[in-house]
């Protein structure tokens, strides 16, 4: 089973600004001044792009294969085999042999992680009578299950389980492959040549 996981506030905003550029781009449009207007849509352009390449194209994706990371400029995939270990702190780290893949999303802030921490200690019981609502045994499994964790733990426990199937399967490890991600540098292109043909039209 093929599952994606971003940033949810990286992508939230990417959202929102791709709403501010197409209210922006509309209202260029329909008050073109010539040069002015054209240094300003190159400027949302450029800006756009990076927005693209750092806020919406990095996601962790767990695959039938192996793990697939997008990451602002490169996409590295490997087969679960090949992952020797997998640690979160501020972001997922995915070892494979001599080296250390950073993963992009998802991260945990330390506002995260004390949240986690929190979220994951016992309720004070106030009073004789106990106040809170008594769960149900699929919300406590939830409960207990992302007691104390953030986001990233979570994801991490994911590939974990998906490396250890793996070797339970004894499959071999297969190649590492890294790409450079052809879209984010088709958009800065883009954006490049706007900005240059605001530049050079009078």
């Amino acid at each position: 089973m093929k599952q994606t996981f971003r940033s949810k506030n990286m992508f939230v905003f990417a959202m929102v600004w791709a709403g501010f550029v197409f209210v922006n781009a509309v209202d260029l449009t329909l008050r073109y001044s010539g040069k002015s207007t054209l240094i300003a849509a190159a400027v949302l352009a450029a800006i756009t792009a990076l927005v693209y390449a750092v806020a919406m194209r990095p996601a962790t994706v767990l695959e039938e294969d192996g793990l697939r990371v997008r990451n602002p400029f490169r996409t590295t995939f490997l087969p679960w085999a090949s992952i020797g270990g997998v640690s979160v702190s501020h972001s997922i780290n995915v070892r494979h042999g001599e080296e250390m893949l950073r993963l992009w999303t998802p991260t945990s802030t330390a506002r995260e992680r004390a949240k986690a921490q929190r979220r994951g200690a016992a309720p004070a019981r106030r009073g004789r009578f106990r106040t809170e609502p008594a769960l149900t045994k699929a919300e406590q499994a939830a409960a207990e299950a992302f007691a104390g964790k953030t986001h990233a733990d979570w994801v991490g426990d994911q590939i974990t389980e998906r490396v250890e199937a793996a070797k339970r399967r004894d499959e071999q490890p297969g190649p590492v492959t890294t790409a450079w991600a052809k879209d984010a540098f088709a958009v800065i292109a883009v954006a490049v040549a706007l900005l240059i043909a605001a530049l050079v039209i009078p």
